[in-house]
């Protein structure tokens, strides 16, 4: 029996899979029909909490080693291409922030992607497999947690490394301080999200002159015309004038002069056309459908956590929607007591 909790091998996988997946009250029904037991949501929290605390320590090990130069073992078979997705998930804490008044924090999720490339014509980039990892912790504790999960599936082995993401705020220092990549992607979706937000910010929401001119920006950033983009976006910021230290966020001086900054930033980020004739993906679809599944089991009106107590039913989901088999192999294997 795992020391974590009273329960046989096979009932700790059940108590932690249900857990995994729907809220604890949920949980216990599932399994008291199942097992004709009378446990409480309460009961079925405890004992996932202190079993995904071992999934925890283990990942932290891991990571502590590789600050220690102590690279994990890749694959027997290195990848052609693995894309390194990252994102940030929502949640709601049981103590409000002092500063803001609000319950609401960020996890941060990794997925990690296996490709064969396309051929830069016909065939689209074929996504093989996929794994994650989440956390409640900072972008500096995520990184390398990232990065034990790259190197797993073939970070040091592949031919070649993308990072994927929105160019958020911390995602580019993540990047830049914990991976080697061939080529940081923003995710084609969020860059035309931006051209849209600049579009109705010019033409007001909805309106065929917003449509109009969103479209033709993305045509530009389609073909890889960035300073095209750029040079529009700061002709009619300058129209608008600097905005003010009062402007709302959504104000049209603010979202111009921000996405002037942006395009400008990400240059480099940018360049579909050479990223479609080598056969790379160019969205985040995969990290972002990570994130939503993340959010369905930790994110709800009626959800709140504090820290140490999500972190392990983070690891368990995390575990248990990547697709490498990973769950089935830790039951099987992990030790009966855990020191």
């Amino acid at each position: 029996m795992p020391s974590e909790a009273p329960l046989t091998p096979h009932a700790a996988e059940r108590v932690c899979r249900e857990a995994s997946q729907k809220a604890f009250d949920e949980a216990a029904k599932s399994l008291n029909i199942d097992f004709e037991t009378h446990w409480d949501g309460k009961q079925i929290q405890r004992w996932s909490e202190r079993l995904g605390e071992g999934l925890v320590r283990q990942r932290d090990r891991q990571t502590q080693a590789i600050r220690e130069g102590l690279h994990a073992d890749g694959p027997a078979n290195a990848p052609q291409l693995l894309v390194v997705g990252v994102d940030g998930g929502r949640w709601q804490s049981r103590e409000k922030d002092p500063q803001t008044g609000s319950r609401w924090r960020e996890d941060k999720v990794a997925s990690i992607s296996s490709y064969i490339p396309g051929d830069g014509a016909e065939s689209e980039p074929q996504l093989l497999l996929t794994t994650h990892v989440a956390t409640t912790r900072d972008a500096e504790s995520f990184g390398p947690m990232a990065l034990v999960e790259a190197e797993k599936r073939g970070y040091r082995q592949a031919l070649t490394v993308l990072g994927m993401g929105d160019g958020g705020n911390w995602i580019d220092p993540l990047f830049d301080r914990d991976f080697r990549l061939e080529a940081r992607i923003i995710d084609w979706c969020h860059a035309s999200e931006h051209l849209w937000d600049c579009a109705k910010a010019v033409h007001g929401s909805q309106t065929p002159a917003a449509s109009a001119m969103a479209e033709h920006l993305e045509a530009f950033l389609w073909d890889g015309k960035v300073s095209k983009v750029i040079e529009r976006l700061s002709q009619e910021s300058a129209k608008l004038g600097e905005a003010q230290a009062d402007d709302p966020p959504q104000h049209p001086r603010r979202v111009l002069q921000q996405n002037v900054g942006y395009f400008t930033r990400h240059q480099d980020h940018l360049r579909y056309p050479e990223y479609r004739a080598k056969g790379w993906p160019i969205g985040s679809g995969v990290t972002e459908a990570a994130v939503k599944q993340f959010n369905k089991r930790v994110k709800g009106t009626e959800q709140f956590w504090n820290t140490a107590r999500l972190e392990p039913i983070l690891a368990l989901r995390g575990a248990w929607i990547s697709q490498d088999d990973r769950w089935v192999r830790h039951w099987k294997n992990r030790p009966a007591y855990v020191k």
